[in-house]
Parts: structure tokens; sequence; C-alpha cells
């Protein structure tokens, strides 16, 4: 393997691994908060309780997300260094506010939260959970930003004395068309994971409550009332992410008609065409072979008209010499130069699947939402078979998966291009690395992640075995500052 192939790797695990955490974060951080508030407004006391449980399980992956998250910054410069000079003036600008602006509001306001029973006024306190969640959608938002530039680059004007692309209009890469769409689609898949993992923690702990002779028999209205809040902002997320994906679908048409080409291996421009449900390419990925489609659903997904035409494979690509033509009438011959491949085409089986598998997963997941909110309607009993052990634990994992896929098709199916239209990864790798540094790093981080892994699991589920403490009614904030004991 050389350099590239290396690096794509390196990114790749790491990257998928760091996304693990980010939806569980953003959704988990809006559900303590919606408890918390409802715990001040109530007095109820299985709110508390639910409060500090779900509370301890957002901290345990809120930490792990931290620590993966800076490693992928570090990337960078390590092996990704000639993308990080030709472009670094304008990615580099959300990054940093993600970092000195909406890392230190989630990091500040968690303390407080975690510090602060007992200590701050309860309405303060529980104002401080909401301003951590709106820290984890402003990450959200600055990371996307710089991810929609490498997907549709604007805001920005070649320099040809430095070789480098610099920002002209900070505005438009934070109004970006695609960052518009991309933000809501990734934000209501968060809540949907964040809903899913506490519909699969509550439905657990209301099985295990509702075993003859448990301790926690008592808590089955509890842990009822958990997983019908999970499967409610599972199923409404879920209707989120199906109507912001349709509206980035179109937008994905318009500005990388080669990714929703990919995505259906539609390698012949088609009117009214057809979604394939399942296709079989030829060897060399230039024809299909044999595919089962309905009729007309492509057509309305890319173009909002089911009699709308979608360009295949063959097509864009005989429109390879013209576009590297207007490249090199734009920005000149430097810039044709890293922006050359000898294909411009993605894996196609690659994201072919991964497409498929994210949808997929996602309507499963909505699917056993819809079950348990039947399941759990009324006076109805409580799930004793054990096969609601495996939907427990199905519940969280099909979002995050499929996130995790979908991610997968969003980076693959823009290849081979590293920024769309500017530069292609095989120029965007640093020079001076070798194959040993890259397979060194690789190595570390992989092992690393999988210790991690290790830990991240069993606290996680150390803590939900546990379940939620019992109730203690809080103290009040103390009217005034306590004396002075010690001081230096």
């Amino acid at each position: 393997m050389d350099p590239v192939d290396l690096a794509r790797w390196q990114f790749a695990i790491t990257t998928v691994y760091h996304f693990l955490f980010v939806p569980v974060t953003i959704g988990l951080s809006f559900i303590v908060a919606v408890t918390h508030v409802l715990w001040v407004r109530t007095r109820r006391p299985e709110w508390l309780r639910l409060t500090k449980f779900l509370g301890k399980l957002f901290t345990i992956n809120f930490a792990l997300g931290l620590v993966t998250g800076i490693v992928q910054e570090f990337q960078f410069g390590m092996n990704w260094s000639d993308y990080s000079r030709f472009v670094g003036d304008i990615f580099g600008a959300p990054l940093a506010l993600e970092a000195l602006l909406a890392f230190f509001v989630e990091s500040t306001f968690l303390g407080l939260w975690i510090f602060g029973w007992g200590r701050i006024p309860e309405k303060l306190h529980a104002a401080t959970m909401w301003v951590v969640h709106i820290g984890t959608l402003l990450s959200g938002y600055f990371i996307l930003a710089a991810n929609s530039f490498m997907q549709n680059p604007v805001g920005f004007r070649y320099n040809p004395d430095s070789g480098r692309a610099e920002m002209t209009d900070f505005l438009a890469i934070l109004t970006n068309k695609v960052q518009l769409v991309a933000f809501p689609h990734v934000i209501t898949s968060a809540y949907m994971v964040g809903g899913a993992v506490v519909m699969g923690v509550g439905v657990w702990l209301w099985r295990r409550a509702a075993q003859p002779g448990a301790s926690d028999a008592a808590d089955v209205p509890m842990y009822r009332k958990a997983t019908r809040l999970g499967a409610v902002l599972t199923l409404v997320a879920s209707l989120g992410v199906v109507i912001t994906g349709d509206v980035q679908g179109k937008i994905m048409t318009e500005v990388q008609p080669m990714k929703m080409a990919a995505a259906e291996a539609l390698y012949e421009s088609e009117t009214g065409a057809a979604f394939s449900v399942f296709t079989i390419g030829s060897l060399d990925g230039t024809e299909e072979v044999f595919a089962i489609k309905v009729p007309k659903v492509l057509a309305f997904m890319a173009t909002g008209n089911p009699n709308g035409t979608v360009e295949g494979i063959n097509e864009i690509k005989a429109r390879n010499a013209e576009m590297v033509a207007g490249i090199e009438r734009t920005y000149g011959s430097d810039v044709a130069r890293v922006a050359a491949d000898g294909d411009y085409t993605p894996n196609v089986p690659l994201a072919y699947w991964t497409f498929r598998i994210m949808m997929g997963l996602g309507f499963a997941s909505m699917g056993l939402s819809l079950l348990l909110l039947w399941v759990t309607r009324g006076r109805s009993r409580p799930p004793v078979s054990r096969l609601w052990v495996w939907a427990a634990i199905a519940a969280p994992l099909l979002p995050i998966f499929g996130n995790s896929f979908g991610w997968i098709f969003t980076e693959t199916g823009r290849q081979p291009w590293l920024v769309n239209g500017l530069m292609t990864t095989a120029f965007g790798v640093s020079p001076s690395v070798s194959v040993a540094e890259i397979w060194t790093s690789m190595t570390v981080f992989t092992l690393l992640y999988a210790v991690l892994a290790v830990v991240e699991v069993r606290l996680f589920l150390r803590y939900v075995a546990h379940g939620a403490e019992p109730f203690h009614e809080p103290e009040d904030a103390p009217a005034e500052d306590a004396p002075l004991q010690f001081a230096y």
C-alpha cells in the first residue's frame, strides 16, 4: 500500500471511531436537559433519578469523544500537510471556532452541571445543561462548515503567488448550501441516536425490574417512562432525518452529481430514473448486469420531479476533459495539476451499499421505536421475553451504525476529490511521510482506540446495570457563601 491509501485508512479508522461518540453526546445532552427541566417543573422523583442516571452515561461518552476528537486535528499536520497548506486558511477558521468557542462552552458548563448540585439555584443549574447542549450544536455546526467546504468550496479565491486558497467570505462558508442541509440532517440523526440509547437502556432495565423478585420492581413505571421518552424522540427525529435527507439528496445531485450516480450505480443517464433496491454491476464497473428497481423514485429523490433526468456515471466521466480545462481556466495550471485524476469515479460498490445500509438501519430503528411505543401503550404488561434483551441491544446500535455508514458514504462518495473540484486526494497527503511512519501511527492509534473502546463499554454497561440511584431530595443552594476555612 502506498502512503495515500494508508493515510486514508488511518483517517477513516480514527474518524469513524470518533463519530461513534458524537451523535450520542448531542442526543443525550438534549435528553438530560429535558429530564432536568421536567424535574424542576414537576418535582417528580423519577425525573431527578433519570436526570442523574442519564447524566452519568452522557459524561462517560463525552470524555471518550473528547479524547478521540483531539487526534483528528493532529492528522492534518501529520499525514495531510499539503492539503493543510492549500486550504488551511479556510478550513482552519471553523475548526478554530469549534475548539476555542464551542468546546470551551461545553466543558465549562458541563463542569457547572456536574458540580453544581445543591450549590447553585435549581433553575440556573438546569439551564447549564441546555448551554452544554447548545455548545454541542455549535461544535457540530463549525465542523460541518469545514466539511461542507470540501463538498462544495465557496467563499474563497486562489492566490497564484502563494499557491494557496484564501478565504474571502466567512459568512459564505458558514451558509454554504451543503452546510444548510447537512446540519439539520446530522443533528436530527443525533437526536435519533440519543433517543435510541435511552430507549434501549430503558427497555432493558424495565424488563429486568419486571422479573419476579426483582429488587428494583418499584422502578417499573420509571423505566417505562424512559423507554417511551426515548422511543418518541427516536421516531420524531427519524422523520426529521427522512425529510432533511430528501432535501440533502437534491443538493448533492446539484453539486456532486457523480456521488448520486454512484449511490445508485446508475451508469447511463435516465429520465424518470428508478431507485435500485439491488444492483449487480460488471467487473470493470462500467455497466449494470442485473437490478431490482422501483420506478421513478430516484428521479424524485434527485430532482424533486418523478419524470426528472438523472445523469449516469458514464456521461459524467465523459465530461472529465472539459472539467479539467475549466479548472485550469479558472485557477491556473497549478490547481489543474493537483486536480488531476485518471478516472474521477468513486468506488461504486462501496457508495452503493453504504447508502443502502445507512437507510436500512435508519428505517429499522424507526420501526423498533414504533414497536416499543405500541408495547408500552396504556396499561400494557412489561416485556419479559428474552427477545427484548436483543431489542435493547439493537436499539442504540442501529442508528449509531447508520450514522457511521452515512459518513462513510459521504466521504468515499466524494472521491477522488479531497476538495471537490479543486484538489484530489492523491495530492493532499504529506510528501515526506513514509509508509513505515503511517503504519506505526495507525497501529498505535488503532490499539489505543481498542483499549479505550473496552474502557468505554465496560464503564457504560456497569452504570447501566447499576440503574438509577435511589431518590434523595437535593439540598437547596446556600443563600450565602460558606465561610472560608483554609486558603493559601
